[in-house]
């Protein structure tokens, strides 16, 4: 599963870094996107899925010691919170794009006027 993870994580890096060395506006604004979800990934993957994780357990019940069986929900929440954020300023972005769009007529950032 780790390795599925990883794969997965440096495959949406690489397609984001990808997006973002663009012309386009809008890929440019999508490779932001995808780079910030490959790190919300990445934040879940360090927050502790584990395979062959007993029932689920309040965390104190493990506080004695040892390592916990389950994720930790606080990065579950936090990331949670990360992905409305990023929704509105992707939702801002989009719209300020149109807005670029609308004043140099084009959205390739290497035509516009200074």
């Amino acid at each position: 599963m780790s390795v599925a993870l990883a794969v997965a994580v440096g495959g949406l890096f690489a397609v984001g870094t990808f997006l973002l060395l663009r012309r386009d506006l809008v890929r440019v604004v999508f490779g932001l996107a995808v780079v910030s979800q490959a790190t919300f990934v990445y934040l879940i993957a360090m927050g502790g899925v584990a395979e062959g994780a007993r029932e689920l357990v309040p965390v104190l019940d493990t506080h004695g010691g040892g390592v916990p069986e389950i994720a930790d929900p606080v990065v579950q929440a936090l990331v949670l919170t990360a992905i409305v954020i990023s929704f509105g300023t992707t939702a801002l972005a989009l719209v300020l794009s149109y807005r670029a769009y609308e004043e140099n007529e084009t959205i390739d950032v290497t035509e516009w006027v200074r």
